[in-house]
C-alpha cells in the first residue's frame, strides 16, 4: 500500500483535472452578501440618527428671563427652560391656560401656561418654566416650583420629623 501524498492535478480529483479555473461562488451568494451589507448599513444609519435626535432633544437649556429675552432671536422656536419670579398681580386663570409674568434682573416676560399649575404655584415665588417663544410670549407647558425650607418651618405638622 502506497501512503505517499499525491501531487499534481490528479491529486485534486477528477473536477480539478478538467478545468484549471478557481471555483467561484454562485451569483446568488454574492447578491445575498450585498443585500445583507445594505440592510446593515441602513440599520446602522437609523440607529445613529435615533441616538443623535434623542440626545439633542434631551438637552433642554436653562436661561434666566433676562438672558432669554437677549437671546430671543437665536432661540427662535427651540424648547428651553425659563427661570424667573412670578410678578405679583399678574396671574390670570383662563380655564385652559394660566397667564402671568415672570421677572429676573428687571426684565419681565409674559407667560402663557397650558394646563393647570402645581399646587405650590403662587405670586412672588421663583419658577422654572419649560416651553418656547411664540412671538413675544413664552408658551409654557410645564411649571416647576422651587420650595425652600420655609415650607417645613411654616407647616411642621405636614413634614415628618426625620425629613431633611
Amino acid at each position: 500500500m502506497d501512503l505517499t501524498p499525491r501531487t499534481g492535478p490528479e491529486a485534486a480529483g477528477p473536477e480539478a483535472a478538467v478545468g484549471s479555473a478557481p471555483r467561484r461562488r454562485p451569483p446568488s451568494t454574492r447578491r445575498r452578501k450585498v443585500g445583507v451589507s445594505v440592510v446593515l448599513a441602513v440599520l446602522l444609519a437609523a440607529t445613529g440618527i435615533i441616538i443623535f435626535e434623542g440626545l439633542s432633544n434631551a438637552t433642554v437649556y436653562f436661561y434666566n428671563a433676562d438672558e432669554a429675552v437677549a437671546k430671543k432671536a437665536t432661540l427662535e422656536d427651540r424648547r428651553f427652560r425659563l427661570q424667573g419670579d412670578v410678578v405679583d398681580g399678574t396671574v390670570r386663570d383662563n380655564g385652559e391656560t394660566v397667564d402671568f409674568d415672570v421677572r429676573f434682573n428687571g426684565v419681565t416676560v409674559a407667560v402663557q401656561n397650558e394646563g393647570s399649575p402645581p399646587e405650590l404655584f403662587q405670586e412672588g415665588i421663583p419658577v422654572v418654566l419649560e416651553g418656547r417663544w411664540q412671538g413675544d410670549v413664552f408658551a409654557s407647558d410645564r411649571i416647576l416650583v422651587k420650595h425652600t425650607s420655609e415650607y417645613k418651618a411654616a407647616n411642621p405638622d405636614r413634614v415628618p420629623a426625620n425629613a431633611p
